[in-house]
């Protein structure tokens, strides 16, 4: 089984953001295989510890669960009384989450944001 690690993603460049920017973020708890890949395994045995942050300006941090869904596919949901608030990741089974890397994230308004992995750590 794998250990969970602390995932830190930050918006990547976009426009209003040329820079990007850490306001916008997000927090994950995931097991990784070696390569960086998300272990659906190991999560299948530590599901219940696997958590995301999701950080806005002007907004409370929201916290919520990480679903492992048909077809490989990975969503955030925030609340048990509503789907309206989940939201996806774009092809997150064949992502590497090693520094440096980008991934797409569909939020609950619809769109979907690039945000830089910027950390990788275990987390206790």
């Amino acid at each position: 089984m794998s250990p969970l690690s602390h995932i830190q993603l930050h918006l990547a460049r976009e426009p209003g953001h040329p820079e990007g920017t850490s306001e916008h973020a997000y927090h994950l708890y995931l097991p990784l295989t070696d390569t960086g890949h998300i272990d659906a395994q190991s999560w299948r045995e530590q599901q219940n510890l696997c958590r995301v942050t999701r950080v806005r300006p002007n907004e409370p941090d929201a916290h919520g669960r990480i679903l492992h869904g048909p077809g490989g596919r990975w969503t955030f949901d925030y609340s048990d009384r509503s789907a309206e608030d989940d939201e996806a990741g774009f092809k997150l089974e064949r992502e590497q989450f090693i520094p440096g890397e980008y991934v797409s994230i569909r939020e609950d308004d619809g769109k979907t944001h690039v945000f830089r992995v910027v950390a990788v750590s275990p987390h206790n």
